[in-house]
């Protein structure tokens, strides 16, 4: 079975770079009931950090974050690949849009145990559609 890859939304939200505030946001999605796909979290100014979000149901996502009163970024689009971890699985993706010309401008991925890995890549917005048709997305 080959690589899924899935066209995603996210948002992020910044909150202050201290224990617990990560936790903060996650509970509250917790008790919503808001599966999330993926969450990135890195600082991003002196004492400010960033969670990008990738809800299963963006929709949900902004609910909890009107009620929660957290300022959400507008939506932006990444790609989130799943699939049979295999060496190189990542370098695959990585290769199909570099020998395209599209540069990957930020990408985390990891092993998901039972032989099974996970990816979220981002592009430029400009260049989101022609790496959908290159991934296979």
């Amino acid at each position: 079975m080959g690589d899924v890859v899935r066209r995603v939304q996210y948002q992020y939200v910044v909150v202050p770079d201290q224990p617990g505030e990560g936790l903060r946001v996650l509970a509250a999605l917790q008790r919503a009931g808001v599966n999330l796909l993926a969450v990135l979290g890195f600082p991003v100014e002196a004492g400010r950090a960033q969670l990008d979000l990738v809800a299963e149901d963006p929709e949900a996502l902004r609910r909890v974050a009107a009620q929660e009163g957290w300022q959400l970024s507008s939506p932006k689009w990444a790609f989130l690949i799943q699939g049979e971890d295999r060496v190189g699985a990542a370098a695959e993706h990585l290769r199909r849009l570099g020998e395209a010309g599209v540069n990957v401008t930020a990408a985390a991925a990891t092993s998901a145990g039972a032989g099974r890995y996970g990816m979220i890549l981002w592009v430029k917005p400009e260049d989101y559609e022609r790496a959908a048709g290159l991934l296979g997305a």
